[in-house]
């Protein structure tokens, strides 16, 4: 099984094209199902973060029948086009966390811009076996692999860390004025 990703859903090389294309060529058919064939390659994203990837097995009345892993999905007819995308392209994004024998990494041109030193790890290592890389971004990718942005964090750890040294202060503090006391 080998999966294509690439940085974002629109353009020439996007989700869309890419599996426009892919439909085509892979599982032709009329998408008698919103657009979807039994066969046909989805992502299913139930919730903003959280996409499987897997295949639709059938339609009918209560919706799209998914075989996502090891579990089987119906999505209602009204939740699949807000749900249900063509997967054999997926973003980065998409694909976080999942992996494949092979994959083929499309970088566009256009997608200069959202290369990071980030995406390209994540891209990459989708691949267990095999990687093919599709290179049209000119330096953006030795640009995004060299470059090491430290994103500032906003944690907690400065304002604990200050609360605890004012506390420690204030406890040494009030021992030394209680050993200063006439009778102790």
């Amino acid at each position: 099984e080998t999966q294509v990703i690439t940085p974002g859903h629109g353009g020439a090389a996007g989700t869309r094209a890419l599996n426009s294309a892919l439909k085509e060529r892979l599982n032709p058919g009329p998408g008698r199902f919103g657009g979807f064939d039994p066969g046909d390659r989805i992502a299913y994203s139930p919730a903003p973060g959280r996409t499987s990837v897997g295949t639709v097995t059938s339609a009918d009345d209560r919706g799209l029948q998914l075989a996502c892993g090891e579990r089987g999905v119906t999505v209602p007819p009204e939740r699949v086009p807000e749900t249900v995308r063509h997967g054999w392209a997926v973003t980065a994004h998409q694909a976080a966390g999942i992996r494949w024998p092979a994959a083929v990494v499309v970088l566009p041109g256009d997608a200069t811009g959202a290369l990071t030193r980030e995406w390209v790890y994540t891209a990459f290592s989708r691949a267990e076996r095999h990687l093919s890389v599709v290179h049209g971004a000119g330096d953006a990718l030795p640009h995004a692999v060299a470059s090491v942005v430290g994103r500032e964090r906003t944690t907690r750890l400065r304002t604990l860390l200050t609360e605890s040294a004012r506390a420690a202060e204030a406890a040494r503090a009030t021992e030394a004025d209680a050993a200063q006391e006439p009778g102790m």
